[in-house]
This record gives structure tokens, sequence and C-alpha cells, in this order.
């Protein structure tokens, strides 16, 4: 049986550049369909956070400008289904990623706040990338590559074609104008092939090497069922 393990933000705000704090977490969608698409493939799924917190969901991704209505009450259903999941996580300094075919991270703000600093997933990303089993980062969840460094101090992912929420679609947020920083700008500035869809807000999926990138929410499917393609296949 296919093991996948998703590593979930523990972050229930996200801090701007005017120190003020918005409600944040992951993203319903993000976290739901990946994982009802995994779950009805028969893959084995373990949730994993920071301390083993009970990860926040952002009620912005549950609201009317988040998707249509029987998208949202699909995603409010399966959430509610796996809400002893989300409930007990795994602490993350206890996972050995060796023991799972497939690294997943939805996004969401939470990641800007903690997954980007934070070490314990930093080494995880950097021993997935380098294992060759493939490894997946959705929307705001390529913050956390942020984290990861080889042993000589330089960015494993450095070179990698892939994508992620794009500056535009940030700023699209009444607040994402107060962003301390864009993952788009980042991630070109760590050395990343950034690519993007040519209109925002559009499925886009990127493949390089094990990498496996989604730019936005409404590449949640696209990108699981990629996956599951692809691991089928091997």
């Amino acid at each position: 049986m296919t093991k996948v393990l998703f590593v979930v933000s523990a972050a229930d705000r996200w801090t701007l550049n005017d120190g003020t704090e918005h409600p944040s977490g992951y993203w319903g969608e993000e976290l739901a369909m990946p994982h009802k698409i995994f779950s009805e493939a028969g893959w084995e799924i373990t949730i994993a956070t920071p301390g083993g917190k009970p990860p926040t969901l952002d009620r912005l991704s549950m609201s009317r400008t988040a998707g249509l209505p029987g998208k949202l009450r699909e995603v409010g259903r399966y959430l509610d289904s796996i809400r002893a999941e989300l409930d007990t996580p795994r602490p993350l300094d206890e996972i050995d990623p060796a023991d799972y075919d497939l690294v997943f991270y939805p996004g969401g703000h939470g990641p800007m706040e903690d997954l980007a600093h934070d070490e314990v997933s930093g080494a995880l990303l950097t021993r997935v990338l380098r294992s060759g089993r493939p490894l997946a980062l959705l929307c705001h969840a390529p913050a956390a590559t942020l984290a990861a460094r080889n042993a000589d101090g330089s960015w494993p992912f450095a070179g990698y074609r892939m994508t992620g929420l794009s500056n535009t679609e940030e700023k699209l947020n009444s607040f994402g104008r107060k962003a301390p920083w864009l993952l788009e700008d980042r991630l070109r500035e760590e050395g990343a092939d950034y690519v993007k869809a040519r209109l925002p807000l559009l499925p886009f999926v990127v493949v390089d090497r094990n990498l496996y990138t989604g730019q936005n929410p409404m590449s949640s499917e696209r990108l699981a069922k990629r996956l599951v393609s692809d691991l089928n296949d091997r």
C-alpha cells in the first residue's frame, strides 16, 4: 500500500509587515481534496505538524470568495469526516520520511509563518528531495523549502523548475500588500526556476524530477490526480 505523509502547518496566524496578525492556518481545499483523492486510491495517509499541534483551518478558505458553494460544501464535509486525524497529528520531529512513498505539503498562509523557518521540516524536505521519492508542495507550501539547506549551506531546490502562489495572486487578497515577503520573489531569489500559469487563479502543476508543485488552490485536484497517476505507473 502506498503511504503518504501530509506535513501541515501548525500556525494559526500570519504576521504582516505592519505587525498585525492575520488569522490563518491551512487552506481547506488544499488539504481536503488531495486527501480525498489519495484515500479513494487506497493510499494510507499520516498527518504530521510541528510539535504535533492540531492544525487550524483558515476560515477564509471556507468563505464565499474561496470557491463555488458546492465545492465548499464538499470540502467542509470531507474535513469533518477526517476530524479525528486532524485532531491527533504526529509530531513532525518523530517522523522518518523513509517510511513514506510520498510527502505532501498543503498550503494556506500558515507555512509562511512557521514552516518557512522550521529546521525539522527543512531537513525532512532536503532528505526527501535527495532520496528521489516524490515530494509535492501546493500553493504557499513551497515556502517551507526556504528552511531547507544542504550541509554546505546551499539551497537544495536551486535550479528546480517549480511553481507556487504568484505575486499577482497574493496581491488579490485585501491584506496581501502587507505581506512581509512574497513567495514568488523569494523562490526566484533562492535560485528556483519559478514558472506560473499565463493567467492567475488557473490550475497549474509543474513536475521536475521528483518535485511536484501546484500554483494555487485551484491546482489541488490536478496535482493530486497527477501524483496518483505517476505513482500507480511506478
